[in-house]
């Protein structure tokens, strides 16, 4: 099954100047359209420190601010097919939680081009393609030292948003589909050292989706690796001066 998913699997373009909504409601801040690439990061894709609702919140982020920046920075530089979201990256608490618990969250979309073949699959299928091409390789970016020994950090969220397929009509609106991944501590160490595959990453993962703004529930997914975000590379795209990429 992973070789004919991988056969279908939608190509990716340049970020584009607009994006669709994403689970407001598991992470929540506004959504809105993205601005056209600049020489810099936009900053505007971490969350502030003083719109944390914790002492805990607000300590992580102050502590790793400079690793946060980082982060945006590497993904909007080395990955240019991906938009990270408006205030999506932060220490944020998920709802399944009972406890202040504190995950470091990334939202992104992708940016690819349209595929029916694609579209065409069962969305465990395409959840699964897309889990397997971009959780382990954001979760590797996310979970860097010193951030990666804090006992505080309580786990990784990664959401994941992609067009479905394109409209129909003119008017009609696109339809994406979202995972939202959440990695608790213990799963993501296990998986970073080598001593998990990804196999065991998606069957410990807490795996949510959505289908447009309908949400599917709980997902079960198939995973495996995938070294495109390590490989792939934009035709004509130059880094700033500056930058270098893994």
């Amino acid at each position: 099954m992973t070789k004919q998913v991988a056969r279908v699997f939608a190509g990716v373009t340049l970020r584009s100047l607009t994006v669709g909504a994403v689970l407001v409601t598991v992470l929540g801040g506004a959504v809105v359209a993205a601005a056209a690439p600049v020489s810099s990061a936009p900053e505007d894709r971490i969350l502030p420190t003083e719109q944390y609702t914790s002492e805990k919140a607000r300590s992580l982020a102050a502590r790793y601010a400079s690793q946060l920046r980082a982060l945006n920075a590497k993904i909007y530089h080395c990955m240019p097919w991906v938009e990270v979201q408006k205030a999506s990256i932060g220490f944020f608490k998920p709802k399944h939680a009972t406890q202040d618990d504190r995950y470091l969250s990334l939202r992104i979309y992708i940016d690819q081009d349209p595929s029916p073949a694609f579209a065409q699959l069962a969305m465990e299928e395409r959840a699964s393609a897309m889990f397997s091409r971009y959780v382990g390789p954001m979760l590797r970016r996310m979970a860097q030292p010193p951030l990666l020994a804090d006992a505080s950090v309580d786990g990784y969220t990664v959401i994941v948003e992609w067009l479905k397929q394109s409209p129909n009509a003119a008017k009609d609106r696109p339809i994406h589909e979202t995972i939202a991944v959440f990695i608790d501590r213990n799963t993501a160490e296990q998986y970073l050292s080598g001593a998990a595959p990804i196999t065991q990453l998606a069957a410990q993962a807490r795996v949510l989706g959505w289908d447009g703004e309908a949400s599917v529930g709980a997902l079960r997914l198939a995973a495996w690796d995938d070294d495109f975000v390590f490989v792939h590379k934009v035709k004509n795209y130059q880094l700033a001066p500056g930058v270098t990429c893994p």
